[in-house]
């Protein structure tokens, strides 16, 4: 199982409210300014802030005490729907654990980000979920589709987090190029052509799905 460190970012409190520039870069990667919520103040965002949010507008994810609204498009909507299906049709019959869409927050240990993956497969059962609201689980394969709003700094931010919380497999499928990129390891990457295709690895042997089929010809 790979894992990364990633760089202590020291807590904001009631008596530092604010963030710098840096300090938020630092926080959340390379994000539009349009995908910061500024209520509250970025820093000082809690879990119950992600509730309130999700009544207010776009789902947020939260990141070191900021609230980033997620990006998210019709097209990868419907990308995720499809290949989430394919999924939910290989691992309930064999009994390999549960998925969960972007609706899904997680609470990935250690690393104060509730975070929401457009598909991911969790091993176990899913007595967890009863647990909390957002339980504190790491997906052992967690799929981001690609928005035109996400940058490749924070894609990289992203999957840096999911490996250093313990995930194993991160596929990041961009539907305007019709290419997947396979991280194994947090420095561990391989880009899947249109014509090629995903394989689950250990993570779910025997699982495959090539792009064109996520991507069939209009």
């Amino acid at each position: 199982m790979a894992t990364t460190d990633l760089p202590a970012v020291p807590p904001v409190t009631a008596e530092t409210p604010g963030l710098t520039a840096e300090e938020l870069a630092a926080r959340v990667g390379p994000v539009p300014l349009n995908r910061i919520r500024m209520t509250p103040p970025p820093g000082t965002a809690t879990e119950a802030d992600i509730t309130a949010a999700e009544r207010q507008g776009p789902l947020c994810e939260l990141v070191d005490g900021v609230l980033v609204e997620k990006a998210v498009s019709a097209k990868s909507s419907k990308v995720a729907l499809l290949l989430g299906a394919l999924l939910v049709n290989f691992v309930m019959p064999r009994k390999l654990g549960f998925l969960l869409t972007s609706d899904g927050f997680v609470r990935l240990p250690g690393l104060g980000s509730w975070r929401a993956p457009d598909v991911a497969f969790y091993r176990g059962g899913d007595d967890v979920l009863d647990t909390a609201a957002y339980p504190e689980i790491v997906p052992a394969l967690a799929i981001e589709i690609l928005s035109p709003g996400n940058t490749p700094g924070e894609m990289l931010k992203k999957t840096a987090e999911y490996f250093a919380a313990g995930t194993e497999l991160v596929w990041i499928i961009d539907p305007q190029t019709r290419t997947a990129t396979v991280h194994t390891a947090p420095d561990e990457a391989t880009r899947v052509e249109p014509d090629g295709v995903l394989d689950g690895g250990d993570v779910l042997p025997g699982f495959r799905v090539t792009l064109a089929d996520l991507f069939p010809p209009n």
